[in-house]
């Protein structure tokens, strides 16, 4: 006979693919290696002691991935953009989630392979248990691990389907940054023409990612569209039809009267909202985002919730009983003054509630919410718990933002986590509170473009110039907070920092008087039908800061 048709004496006694002839402890030293084998190089257990075409077969593909592991991590290093693009793409991811699920049931086919070519019954019975846990262990590293890496990029190409616009054209930066509308408003079938509660710019520098986030009051009058805005047809010299005319007002006017003006365009309120921030700001706003409020809060659930420092205390607020004059009845709750942790519920609240103050007292709480989350969204919460926020990121109902961008715009997340970032507020405290009225564009546009030029690649340290102003808080009758230097009614000249971006502030824990600050308190006030009581002992609630 030939070597093909009678084994070599060899073969025989060779106990990695004979162990009928090996001792025991051999056989059980062989068993946990062809574990090892096919876990940490599926195929060589076969090519040892198997089935050699099967093994060289699942070499080759391992050879294969490794060259592609190899490769993704030169690109992390040299290009991550590319790599996060071709992960967030459509066609792409899908391609990946199937070789990872091929690959995962691959590497199981194997160990199952494997598992007959231990032979558990030529083992000790003392043994086998070990064996089987220890095989066990390993699939739940390796299939395991495949399969549930495929269904989590299944869950993210799920998500950025629902959140990003598939076909939307690239944006490119403008003067080097990318600057994003951020809208917060109830979502919802019946949203159409709803006025958003909360706008806000997010400027992120192309090149480092610092960031700077410029909020607009609702109530900002007279509003300027830019240059080449189809809503300058209607309102030539600005968005002025008297008091009505705010600038929240405009995503419903031109939902409801001038849709005509945008065909094509899939949400012309949001597209002419944007148009108008533009103006307004004196830059180009490319994209925006508009986020459901509920959305907002489990998006915070999701992250473990944040961590804040708040100035003073907050109501959540009851039902509205007299809309004239701002009164709501008695509120279903409050949130301390002092360092707190708050979940969805309670910091959707924090950033929304505007009873007893103004809306700059909560235009700064939701900037520090902003940064809160910009800091504290770490690698590690993102990876235990991606499936939540990947879920709840769907909440966010709208966006023109460009799902093939999706690569550059992470990366650029990236590079701004740890950075500070820098704040302006088209109202208190870097403006007096009658300014967002009768607004003077030019300082608005100056005042934008120092803080801009303060948070580019190529700042320095001083580059917001030495005559910067500081903030201070007003008294607690003063109900909210101004710029030191400035008399009323004039902006200061520069962007500076404010109560809302600094820790070092002393959260008002009690009463002139020294009497501790309780919810009893406030609401024994409130039955008493004292709300200036009230708002005097809440009014630094607009100081916050991220923990």
């Amino acid at each position: 006979m030939s070597n093909t048709e009678v084994p070599s004496k060899g073969l025989l006694t060779d106990p990695v693919r004979n162990p009928a002839s090996a001792p025991e402890p051999v056989r059980t030293k062989r068993a946990f290696l062809l574990i090892l084998l096919t876990l940490f190089v599926p195929g060589s257990a076969q090519i040892v002691a198997g089935d050699r075409r099967l093994g060289r077969i699942a070499l080759r593909i391992t050879l294969s991935v490794w060259v592609l592991v190899i490769l993704a991590l030169v690109l992390l290093f040299t290009n991550r953009t590319l790599l996060i693009s071709v992960v967030t793409n459509q066609t792409a991811s899908l391609l990946i989630v199937l070789i990872l699920a091929a690959l995962a049931v691959g590497w199981l086919v194997l160990f199952v392979n494997t598992l007959r070519l231990i032979r558990p019954v030529l083992l000790a019975p003392r043994m086998r248990p070990a064996v089987g846990i220890a095989l066990a262990l390993a699939m739940v590293l390796s299939s395991g691990s495949l399969g549930y890496a495929a269904y989590l990029l299944n869950v993210s190409r799920n998500a950025i389907g629902s959140i990003f616009n598939a076909n939307g054209p690239a944006i490119d930066p403008v003067d080097g940054r990318y600057n994003f509308l951020m809208m917060g408003g109830d979502a919802g079938a019946d949203r159409t023409g709803r006025r958003p509660d909360s706008l806000s710019v997010l400027s992120v520098d192309a090149e480092s990612g610092k960031t700077a986030i410029i909020s607009i009051p609702r109530n900002l009058q007279n509003a300027r569209f830019s240059e080449g805005s189809p809503m300058l047809q209607v309102y030539p010299d600005g968005y002025d039809c008297g008091n009505d005319c705010l600038i929240n007002a405009i995503n419903t006017e031109v939902t409801n009267e001038h849709k005509d003006l945008y065909p094509g365009v899939a949400d012309p309120g949001a597209q002419a909202t944007l148009e108008a921030v533009s103006g307004t700001l004196g830059i180009t706003v490319q994209a925006y985002v508009l986020v459901d409020m509920d959305g907002f809060a489990k998006l915070i659930d999701a992250m473990g919730g944040i961590r804040i420092k708040a100035g003073g205390w907050v109501p959540i607020s009851g039902d509205m009983i007299d809309e004239a004059n701002g009164i709501h009845g008695m509120p279903l709750g409050w949130i301390p003054a002092g360092e707190q942790k708050l979940d969805g519920y309670h910091a959707l609240w924090y950033g929304r509630s505007r009873e007893f103050v103004d809306d700059y007292a909560r235009i700064q709480r939701q900037q520090c919410v902003q940064q809160a989350m910009l800091r504290q969204l770490d690698p590690a919460t993102l990876l235990s718990k991606f499936e939540d926020i990947a879920n709840a990121g769907t909440k966010v109902v709208d966006s023109n933002i460009s799902a093939s961008q999706l690569g550059s715009f992470v990366d650029l997340a990236m590079k701004a986590k740890g950075k500070d970032i820098g704040r302006l507020t088209i109202g208190p405290p870097d403006f007096d509170v009658s300014f967002s009225t009768v607004p003077d564009f030019d300082v608005i546009h100056e005042r934008v473009r120092k803080l801009l030029e303060s948070q580019s690649s190529t700042s320095s340290p001083a580059a917001a110039g030495p005559d910067d102003s500081v903030l201070e808080p007003r008294s607690a009758g003063g109900g909210g907070l101004t710029a030191a230097g400035p008399p009323l009614g004039v902006p200061a000249t520069t962007p500076a920092p404010s109560p809302s971006s600094s820790s070092d502030f002393t959260p008002v824990t009690t009463t002139p008087a020294g009497e501790p600050i309780t919810e009893e308190m406030l609401n024994q006030l409130k039955r008493e039908g004292n709300e200036q009581a009230i708002r005097d002992l809440v009014a630094t609630n607009g100081q916050c800061a991220p923990l």
